[in-house]
């Protein structure tokens, strides 16, 4: 009888690795330029950072997705409240009106961009960067965007 090849043996069909795997308590995660570690502590109503650990109102038993989505929720409001308020400092410095900031998901997507509307868009993962990164981010991009001044009006009567 012939012997049959080893790699024929090989599952095709083996499952893939889960990629919310490491998702889980005393995970480390990067935020304002240094880490912090995530704490399920259902003795918290809502999330809570309390020196380098961020408690998530989850069980122990929580799913790595309930865990992925809490820290990522957290990371985004402060995302959107630190970023909002480098923004309106910038702005503030050059003296002119603070714009609206929305965050941006794409993996793509510059740090802070005009969003061509009067707004800026910011990259939600920047609330991994340092606080000075964050301002200087914030400064480059209010100076860069385009003023909407006032123009002389084409048809009023002379």
């Amino acid at each position: 009888m012939k012997r049959r090849n080893p790699q024929l043996a090989l599952r095709l069909d083996a499952d893939a690795p889960d990629a919310n795997a490491g998702w889980r308590d005393g995970r480390v995660m990067a935020y304002l330029g240094g880490t912090v570690t995530l704490r399920l502590d259902t003795a918290h109503e809502q999330a809570r950072l309390e020196g380098d650990q961020l408690h998530l109102p989850l069980p122990p038993g929580a799913a790595a997705r309930q865990i992925q989505d809490a820290a990522e929720s957290w990371l985004r409001a402060n995302a959107l409240r630190i970023v909002g308020a480098q923004v309106t400092m910038a702005a503030r410095q050059l003296g002119l009106p603070a714009p609206t900031v929305a965050l941006c998901f794409g993996a793509r997507a510059g740090w802070l961009e005009a969003d061509g509307r009067g707004g800026l868009r910011c990259n939600w993962r920047l609330i991994e960067q340092p606080i000075e990164a964050i301002a200087d981010v914030a400064a480059k991009a209010v100076a860069g965007m385009p003023r909407l001044g006032t123009t002389p009006d084409l048809f009023a009567a002379a």
